[in-house]
């Protein structure tokens, strides 16, 4: 179901700049505080703009709020998640950049023109929390990791893999819709297909405040699903940034274990170091199978994009 309300900009006002997406799941509390303060700094900026709240299957009166403080609501029958929210927001946005942010009131509405600032030059703007953010510590611990981790998958610095507030050219976003998962996972998707793609990214410091009513997000549950995606997206866009490491890991394990066993034990090399090097050399041969099919899908989709050759104009 999607209701309109007649203070938003739509198509017929002209070229809308902005799309505000902003998913929410049992806001009710505090979602008519969040849109009024997007329209009012976006207001100030002059910039022609509308405003999505996704309402992903709230049992409370989160749309009603949403739209009694003017915003375009777009809502989904039940419960699917966080980032499929996002993806529906993705689809039905009209401007040429997306602003994304949390209905929890978590992120400050102030700091959206210094994400907009940087789209002149770049593709993507994040919201990086500074450490004086309120969050819980082993929040913050996880967050560090999180970065550390994507960082030597990308070879590029991440500030913040997980922040939800980020601004986005709305052609860029839309080539990587398909790949956004339906939890609260999409910003890690989104961070670093982007980077793998070979897109511009940069980080604004911001500071998050404590969201209002329970966080939906659970450290374990979610925090192991960060981390496999960072593996697949790593897989899926630099396949050998994954493999290469841990063919050689098992090559160096084996040859350890056997010169080991010769030079200290006194017995023959053995079998079980002849199987970890083998082992070791197909894990090296798929991961570079592996990276030749992402080359050939890079191809194929620029391809698609670009009919013409060169990069599209963004």
């Amino acid at each position: 179901m999607e209701t309109h309300d007649s203070a938003i900009q739509d198509s017929s006002a002209g070229a809308t700049e902005v799309s505000i997406i902003i998913p929410a799941f049992r806001e009710e509390q505090g979602i008519h505080a969040v849109v009024e303060g997007v329209r009012r700094v976006m207001d100030a900026t002059g910039r022609t703009y509308e405003m999505i709240v996704v309402d992903d299957g709230s049992d409370d009166g989160t749309a009603a709020e949403a739209q009694r403080a003017g915003a375009r609501i777009i809502s989904h029958p039940y419960n699917i998640g966080n980032g499929a929210a996002v993806k529906t927001g993705i689809r039905n946005a009209l401007g040429d950049i997306l602003v994304l942010l949390d209905g929890d009131g978590q992120h400050a509405p102030d700091d959206i023109p210094r994400l907009l600032e940087k789209m002149d030059v770049y593709d993507m703007a994040v919201g990086a929390r500074t450490v004086d953010s309120d969050a819980s510590f082993h929040r913050k611990v996880a967050n560090r990791i999180y970065n550390r981790f994507a960082t030597y998958m990308c070879k590029r610095r991440i500030e913040d893999l997980t922040s939800g507030f980020r601004a986005i050219k709305t052609k860029i976003a839309r080539q990587f819709v398909s790949l956004l998962p339906n939890e609260f996972s999409y910003p890690t998707t989104i961070t670093m297909s982007l980077v793998r793609s070979g897109y511009s990214l940069a980080y604004v410091p911001i500071k998050a405040h404590r969201s209002t009513g329970r966080s939906k997000i659970r450290i374990f549950r979610d925090g192991s699903r960060f981390f496999l995606i960072i593996v697949k997206i790593a897989t899926l866009f630099s396949p050998m940034r994954v493999f290469l490491p841990v063919s050689a890991f098992m090559f160096l394990a084996g040859l350890g274990y056997g010169l080991f066993r010769i030079f200290f034990l006194g017995g023959r090399y053995g079998p079980t170091s002849a199987m970890l090097m083998t082992v070791a050399v197909v894990v090296f041969m798929v991961g570079l199978v592996s990276e030749q099919v992402a080359q050939l899908r890079f191809d194929r989709n620029e391809a698609i994009r670009n009919p013409q050759g060169g990069r599209e104009a963004l």
